[in-house]
């Protein structure tokens, strides 16, 4: 007994007398947690970021995952700063939280045998307090950030609650932000809301016999395993994992983006999807009088004459107060400094639905009547004019926008710098931008701008502006960003053309490719890549990130990859030793998911048709994404093969009838027959998996006449093999030699 008790003393971290349960006559303070019977969730105090203030929740134990990574909090509103004041136990047959014996949490359930009152932790996450076996309360029942694998998003019936994730306020703290993701059971989906009233996102129908989401397919993942339970009592989506050896969890990010990320011991925990896809489709996530604009890092921004309202929720990604004046606005026409009145600032932007019942109408005749309407009403924020309806829309309050929509005028004071600094620009650019109309206008005319009408004629027809939902940059931007295209800039070069390094003005690092007039690809290929690309989203393609048509010039934007491309990894010896096994693996994990995305689970079924080396651009950690999309092929979802003398592009720019590719990385059936399918593209991964593994480029193998292919090789050194060790059904692999598969 003595001993028993020593142990007790020792094992601090433990509750005694059952590591994974809380009974009547015990309690959790300090330091000390439960641990699931199977170690796979931890329950205790926590310390939320650089805070003073700790919570009672719920993580991966170490063992499965290193990192606290907390998925369930119980006091999420009422932290304490004292753990070793604070206890967690039984009392009146409920869960209680105590701070100073002052309860300020509890399960705040009935029972009637209080004795028996005991709490479990299970191995699946989920914390049931219990009369005996028979379960009174339960964590799943009350989830905060974090969808675990068996737990439920939906309603209850009989208890009248629901079940609905909801965002942490920001990185350090876990009480209930602004955004929710929870069960539509009209329409059997899952919706995300703002403030837990907007809605602003939305699965799409479940597809029962599919058991996908129509807008939202590859959200089932080939882990994960949805399913839909409606009844008298509850209605409610859960899942589960098809191989219960992997760690992987869906949550309700600060973002506003619901993501699901599973544990990679290589890696930590990767993201594999996210949506709304684009960060600025997130409804307000930027707060009322700031931008969003996803080409740079923050995506938030305030606008101009603004700042951050609270400068430390926007370092945790807590964009929710927006910003507010750096200058107070004088009224109506009153005079300011140096006598000048408010001045306004132009933007692009999208009101929200929110603001529109701050929006007055009124038909004037011109820009300035409408500018004069605001400046008179010192309530007045912003306004907007249509010349086509002579419309004056003018807005009261805060103001929310983001990068995309109509031009809207914001309301600055006259001794704002930036009012100043506007007035001497505008007059600037206005002088130098008519000097240089009048000098070069005739000329840049009769150079371009018969054969740009043309170029854009075309690329309007495939509905490039309406489609693709792109970023269009200038080509003066584009030459400011690449030095003029300079030698220095440059990456490389490829079939479509060079690729050049460019520097936007918010410093983001982008990859500029730039059709070459001598190129063998051309307006199709161009076209095929702009709106294809556009259309997908994974953590293992390219992304890509604007376009620019102007004049002859047709040229696609991407995130700058550093470590450029594999195959200089491979086959350079000087970088080859940079490939461990470990990151090898990685890379071949990666591009498989890829091409599983784009052939199962994007928007689109697509065939790659020139996978290779070349075209698996690695980040700064070395993770790959695959590129170059000019040659892909869209399928319909229950198509299975083509071929190319009967295929039209998809955009319907003209017919084609070429086998493209790289030799060597096409497989038999599409070289001689121009059949194609998704087991193109598996061939291909296959070949580019040989060049990963046996450091030997495909490439090499033309010269010899018996081993034309790297496929080839390894065939002929698996007959040796065969030979050698004598294996029985040598006669398959001859056969598989012959063939050259």
């Amino acid at each position: 007994m003595f001993s028993l008790f020593f142990l007790c003393l020792c094992l601090k971290s433990y509750i005694c007398f059952g590591a994974d349960t809380i009974t009547a006559n015990q309690s959790l303070s300090g330091d000390q947690t439960i641990v699931s019977a199977g170690e796979k969730f931890e329950l205790g105090f926590f310390k939320a970021g650089n805070t003073s203030n700790y919570y009672i929740g719920m993580w991966y134990y170490k063992k499965l995952v290193p990192e606290q990574t907390i998925v369930w909090v119980a006091n999420r509103v009422q932290p304490v700063s004292d753990r070793f004041s604070s206890e967690l136990r039984i009392s009146d047959g409920n869960l209680v939280l105590f701070k100073s014996k002052t309860p300020i949490w509890s399960t705040d359930v009935s029972s009637s045998s209080a004795s028996s009152i005991h709490v479990v932790l299970l191995d699946n996450g989920n914390l049931v307090l219990r009369a005996g076996s028979l379960p009174l309360w339960q964590s799943f029942d009350q989830p905060a950030h974090t969808f675990l694998p068996e737990s439920k998003i939906g309603f209850n019936n009989v208890t009248k609650r629901t079940q609905v994730l909801t965002s942490w306020k920001n990185s350090e703290d876990p009480s209930p932000g602004q955004f929710s993701l929870e069960l539509d059971p009209t329409s059997k989906s899952y919706i995300i809301k703002w403030n837990r009233s907007q809605q602003y996102w939305t699965s799409g129908l479940w597809d029962q016999n599919r058991h996908v989401f129509s807008l939202s397919p590859e959200m089932r993942h080939y882990i994960y395993n949805f399913s839909y339970v409606t009844n008298e009592n509850e209605s409610y989506f859960t899942y589960t994992l098809y191989d219960a050896s992997i760690t992987s969890r869906i949550i309700m990010d600060v973002s506003g983006q619901v993501q699901q990320l599973s544990w990679l011991h290589s890696q930590g925990w990767y993201l594999f999807w996210s949506r709304p896809r684009k960060q600025c489709d997130v409804y307000g996530v930027c707060g009322p009088f700031s931008s969003c604009s996803e080409k740079s890092l923050p995506f938030c921004n305030c606008l101009n004459g603004f700042e951050p309202k609270l400068k430390v929720g926007w370092d945790l990604q807590d964009y929710s107060l927006g910003c507010s004046r750096k200058t107070r606005l004088q009224c109506g026409n009153v005079t300011g400094v140096d006598g000048m009145s408010d001045q306004f600032i132009e933007m692009s932007s999208r009101l929200s639905s929110a603001d529109i019942q701050f929006q007055n109408l009124t038909y004037v005749y011109s820009m300035e009547d409408c500018e004069s309407i605001c400046l008179n009403d010192c309530n007045c924020t912003a306004y907007g004019y249509s010349s086509s309806s002579s419309e004056c829309s003018t807005w009261k309050g805060d103001l929310w926008a983001d990068e995309n929509g109509r031009t809207l005028y914001i309301r600055i004071p006259a001794s704002d710098p930036t009012s100043r600094k506007r007035t001497i620009v505008i007059a600037t650019v206005s002088a130098t931008a008519g000097l240089l109309t009048i000098v070069f206008g005739y000329f840049l005319w009769k150079n371009t701008l018969g054969k740009r009408s043309e170029t854009i004629k075309n690329l309007s027809a495939a509905g490039v502006e309406n489609d693709t939902e792109l970023p269009l940059f200038s080509l003066r931007s584009i030459l400011v960003a690449t030095n003029n295209f300079s030698e220095a800039n440059k990456l490389g070069e490829g079939g479509f053309g060079p690729v050049y390094k460019g520097i936007l003005p918010e410093n983001q690092e982008v990859a500029i490719k730039r059709l070459s007039k001598k190129s063998g690809q051309g307006q199709q290929e161009f076209m095929n890549e702009l709106k294809l690309i556009a259309k997908l989203q994974h953590t293992n393609l390219v992304r890509l990130l604007g376009c620019c048509i102007e004049a002859e010039e047709m040229i696609l934007m991407y995130e700058y990859m550093p470590n450029r491309s594999l195959d200089k990894f491979l086959f350079d010896p000087s970088e080859k030793t940079k490939l461990d096994w470990g990151r090898r693996f990685r890379i071949i994990e990666g591009i498989a998911q890829g091409l599983l995305y784009i052939h199962k689970y994007s928007r689109l079924k697509i065939i790659h048709r020139d996978l290779k080396a070349s075209n698996i651009l690695l980040d700064g950690t070395m993770n790959p994404k695959i590129s170059d999309f000019g040659m892909a092929k869209i399928f319909d979802i229950n198509q299975t093969q083509a071929n190319t003398n009967r295929v039209v592009f998809f955009f319907f720019l003209k017919s084609t009838n070429r086998v493209v590719g790289t030799y060597g990385y096409m497989s038999p059936e599409y070289a001689r027959y121009g059949h194609f399918s998704e087991k193109s593209d598996v061939f291909s991964f296959g070949v580019l998996l040989l060049e990963i593994v046996s450091g030997k480029k495909n490439a090499i193998f033309h010269r010899f006449e018996r081993s034309p292919t790297l496929a080839g090789w390894v065939s002929k050194k698996a007959c040796k093999f065969a030979r050698y060790y004598k294996v029985e059904n040598f006669k398959y692999i001859g056969t598989f030699r012959q063939e050259r598969l």
